[in-house]
């Protein structure tokens, strides 16, 4: 019954990817209408972000976020529409995504830039609010993944809370605040389709590790993984899915390797690096084939910087609900991120 579970599974994945599919041949002109899932990636001059199945590269302006209907034109050409047309967006509404943009404007007003953006990038996922500039930054010390994927900073935040938990809660209570803990940042972030996906893996994978069940935090790790992928068969190619469940899985079986290597390191630091350095060895390889390059000093720049994800996401994210309806209040509490911050970008500025 295990194995026939899994073969179906197997099968209605595969039938799900084959049947939806899209079905656009190079040189064929098209017109796509519908939501846009994902964050769109600003540069310089144009932005870009993946519509039905395909890349979409547009003009800066007018900006389109997640969760916008939109309509584009132009010619198909190796899985992207070349001199795409911007021909309607629709902005987005609903309580969540407005919620998340009111966020996002609480951190602009009351920290500067390249602050501001970092700490958007790390408790939503948002990428509108990161100059140029700090992304070259971001992409030539290998640390873009931060606040590209934020499926990968659930996996961090999931780890973190499971080991800071642990200090000083029964194994059973503190997994339960850890996961309460996760899914509250799923919320805060506005429920973006990366973070529903890591947070549905992270749960069920580092529940069944802190209690002890390594085998069964594999299954749950690959049954809630092929679940998802029934669900939306197009989320096999999505960033912030294969980091997740990669990093997920390089955690489940690395961290407690690494662990016993740092035995001579205080507790709550042990349980950070340890997380950190074992969801550093699944995904650098991932990093470096998604943005072509790769900094030999990676894996030192992301132990400096990792730390941090964590605290200023719990951080930053308590003091924006509070400074919604406090925003005094809400100030002094975002304040306390900033000296992390800080540190994450001289580090950032440093290596760079």
């Amino acid at each position: 019954m295990r194995f026939l579970i899994w073969i179906v599974l197997a099968i209605l994945v595969t039938v799900r990817f084959i049947t939806t599919l899209p079905k656009y041949s190079d040189g064929q002109k098209v017109r796509i209408s519908d939501r846009v899932k994902t964050e769109p990636v600003r540069y310089s001059y144009n932005q870009s972000f993946r519509l039905s199945g395909v890349g979409v590269y547009l003009p800066k302006y007018p900006e389109v976020s997640y969760g916008d209907e939109v309509i584009v034109e132009g010619i198909v050409k190796s899985g992207k529409i070349l001199d795409a047309k911007l021909l309607e967006v629709n902005k987005g509404n609903g309580l969540l995504l407005e919620f998340r943009e009111r966020l996002i404007k609480f951190y602009e007003f009351f920290l500067p830039q390249p602050y501001s953006g970092l700490v958007a990038g790390l408790v939503l996922g948002s990428k509108t609010g990161l100059s140029a500039s700090f992304w070259e930054l971001l992409k030539t010390t290998s640390t873009a993944h931060v606040v590209v994927a934020s499926g990968m900073n659930v996996t961090l935040v999931a780890g973190f809370l499971v080991g800071a938990t642990s200090l000083f809660l029964p194994r059973r209570k503190g997994v339960i605040l850890a996961m309460l803990g996760v899914w509250l940042y799923a919320f805060l972030s506005g429920f973006d389709a990366p973070i529903i996906r890591a947070a549905v893996m992270g749960s069920v994978a580092f529940t069944a590790q802190a209690l002890g069940r390594l085998a069964s935090a594999w299954k749950g790790l690959f049954l809630s993984g092929m679940v998802m992928l029934v669900i939306w068969p197009g989320w096999i190619t999505d960033l912030g899915f294969i980091l997740s469940f990669v990093a997920t899985a390089s955690i489940l079986i690395f961290e407690s390797k690494i662990k016993k290597i740092l035995t001579n390191f205080p507790k709550i630091l042990r349980e950070d690096l340890s997380v950190t350095l074992a969801a550093q060895i699944g995904v650098s390889p991932i990093i470096f084939a998604t943005f072509g390059q790769f900094n030999l000093l990676s894996p030192i720049i992301n132990v400096l910087v990792l730390w941090t994800v964590a605290p200023i996401t719990i951080i930053a994210g308590v003091s924006a609900i509070v400074g919604l309806a406090f925003p005094q209040i809400g100030r002094l509490l975002l304040y306390l991120c900033y000296p992390l911050a800080f540190w994450f970008v001289k580090v950032i500025e440093a290596f760079s």
